[in-house]
């Protein structure tokens, strides 16, 4: 008797290439094996791009791409997570969200490991120090494998590995990632100093920002060095938690209630420098004519204010990227899977940016915008 072949009509796929989704369930990667005819190892090695992709042939990533793509297939993230002991997140803390130096950090931060293909969950603490020691433990519980901490004042070590974005706390497992804040006192100082102003005010930050002892030393510093008379009548002190112009604005009417004459003044940060501006022009002063101002930070709003701000330029974005690849670096280190060590601390380099809030106290010429390191 004759064998009997089966024919296939002009308009049907090939036996081997008819789809193997069945309604309702979803496809597995063995199902997807047998449909491409190559082995779930091989498909397992293309979708995760994991280190031997590279050994298969282009053309065989490319069909399985295709074919995922296809039938909708994605790899089963809890295997991935078992079988390499990874989650694959990290645990983000910050101030508040909607703070402009949190946010440009954050940006950085969510650049490389959206690259590197890891998840982050982020914990908003609002400078509330119960919330600082729990969240981290709330975190861990949801199996994150470390942290970056934002402007946080960790008071401990945790079991996992630390980056912390002007952490100045020295705490084992931690790697702090800090601006060189005399650097920046010089750059802000000594350009007033060169316009000629000699009477200058000064707001200190927040007593419980990471940053304020640093900065308001080193300011001290240099205008030791630059033999300049700090006036206690001429010091200002931020108290409001807040992320908005209005933190400036107060400290400024305080500061002008003194009746004590100067020229310029150095802000804590830009938020707060715009919030000062504010306050200088409702007491019916100009900004830089009659008062120069210095901001701090650079954030993309210190552009485009007006007067535009001279600022000191802290590279947010990039220490938020260096946070993310020092602390993957330290992760790969404990698995094994590096011997570079992560260091204990970076210090990042500042500028100065030059625009139109700072000119000599008694001509009204506006500077052009330049950069000084």
């Amino acid at each position: 008797m004759p064998r009997r072949t089966k024919t296939t009509a002009p308009d049907e796929e090939p036996e081997e290439k008819k789809s193997p989704f069945l309604p309702g369930r979803p496809i597995s990667l063995r199902t997807l094996g047998d449909y491409l005819d190559l082995s779930p190892a091989t498909i397992s090695l293309v979708l995760n791009n994991a280190p031997g992709v590279k050994s298969i042939p282009q053309e065989t990533r490319d069909r399985v791409t295709a074919a995922a793509k296809k039938f909708d297939y994605r790899p089963s993230f809890f295997a991935r997570s078992l079988r390499r002991r990874q989650s694959f997140s990290i645990g983000v803390l910050v101030p508040e969200l909607s703070d402009g130096y949190s946010v440009l950090v954050m940006n950085g931060i969510e650049e490389v490991l959206i690259e590197e293909g890891y998840f982050y969950l982020t914990a908003s603490h609002r400078r509330k120090a119960d919330l600082i020691e729990e969240y981290p433990r709330m975190l861990m519980d949801r199996a994150v494998e470390g942290f970056i901490a934002i402007d946080t004042a960790l008071q401990h070590s945790l079991p996992i590995p630390v980056v912390a974005v002007a952490g100045h706390r020295r705490l084992e497992g931690v790697t702090s990632i800090t601006l060189d804040h005399h650097r920046a006192a010089e750059l802000s100082l000594r350009h007033l100093h060169q316009l000629g102003h000699r009477n200058i005010a000064f707001m200190r930050g927040q007593t419980f920002s990471s940053d304020s002892d640093d900065r308001w030393k080193s300011l001290m510093a240099v205008a030791r060095d630059l033999q300049l008379v700090v006036k206690p009548e001429l010091v200002v002190q931020l108290q409001m938690n807040l992320s908005s112009p209005e933190l400036g604005y107060p400290v400024v009417q305080q500061l002008l209630s003194h009746k004590q004459p100067f020229t310029a003044l150095i802000s804590f940060n830009d938020i707060a420098a715009i919030g000062a501006i504010r306050a200088f022009r409702d007491y019916g002063m100009r900004v830089p004519e009659d008062v120069s101002v210095v901001g701090f930070d650079d954030i993309q709003a210190a552009a485009y204010h007006n007067p535009s701000l001279t600022t000191i330029r802290q590279p947010l974005h990039n220490m938020g990227m260096t946070a993310a690849r020092l602390l993957l670096q330290r992760l790969q280190m404990e698995r094994g899977e590096s011997k570079r060590e992560a260091p204990d601390q970076v210090t990042i380099v500042p500028e100065l940016i030059i625009r139109e809030s700072t000119c000599p106290p008694t001509a009204g010429k506006r500077v052009r915008a330049s950069r000084v390191r």
